[in-house]
């Protein structure tokens, strides 16, 4: 019966039950409104329509043209930003930054430089540099640091003062606390080249020729 009303209804007011698109494909919010009053204002008293029933129809009508409309304007807002970001990163060519990483790259000639974040004051705090193989090449004592950012810079040389050849090193950043030693996260600098903006957003080529994005960034220098 009340299917049987609905539906009258709909005839009167010229109304699909499918939700068509602009022409031809949805309906406008003239019909839209329409369609809701009557399904209100028609339901079979007996067997009134739950909120959650209601709400499903009207979801049905409206969610087509709701998610396009929506879908265009998120892509508006997002090529929106990602321009101003780009414009942004574009600042910081020629730059130096810092970023988390414990991968240094050594080009044979310029000290690799970065930091460490000291949580607690620390009785004595080491920076390790390790080659590809993970033998320790240079073991720099910093001695006794308060919490905070403790900057470090490796000149390139080997515990025997003699120059490594260029190429990948890991820096290992190691507290006495306590009698315990604990490993400690570093940021390394990094001269900003060029930036690229791609599908994956924006992200900074770096001298090293590694790439990272731009919510990798840390400090700019």
């Amino acid at each position: 019966m009340a299917a049987a009303i609905e539906q009258s209804v709909l005839d009167n007011l010229n109304i699909s039950q499918r939700p068509q698109a602009k022409g031809g494909d949805e309906i406008g919010q003239e019909e839209f409104l329409k369609l809701m009053t009557a399904q209100v204002n028609n339901q079979d008293p007996m067997k009134p329509m739950t909120d959650g029933e209601f709400f499903s129809q009207i979801a049905q009508f409206s969610s087509v043209a709701g998610i396009q409309d929506l879908q265009s304007s998120f892509s508006q807002v997002a090529t929106a930003l990602q321009s101003n970001q780009a414009l942004q990163a574009s600042t910081m060519v020629g730059r130096t930054v810092m970023i988390p990483s414990g991968e240094a790259v050594f080009n044979g000639s310029d000290p690799v430089t970065g930091k460490v974040g000291v949580e607690d004051a620390t009785s004595g705090l080491t920076i390790n540099i390790l080659d590809a193989s993970g033998a320790v090449v240079r073991s720099m004592n910093l001695g006794a640091q308060n919490s905070g950012a403790v900057n470090f810079s490796w000149d390139g040389l080997d515990d025997m003062g003699e120059r490594l050849s260029a190429g990948d090193y890991t820096i290992e950043a190691i507290a006495l606390t306590g009698g315990e030693s604990i490993q400690l996260g570093t940021l390394l600098a990094e001269k900003v080249e060029s930036v690229t903006l791609g599908s994956a957003g924006v992200t900074l080529d770096l001298a090293s020729d590694r790439s990272v994005p731009i919510s990798g960034i840390k400090q700019v220098m």
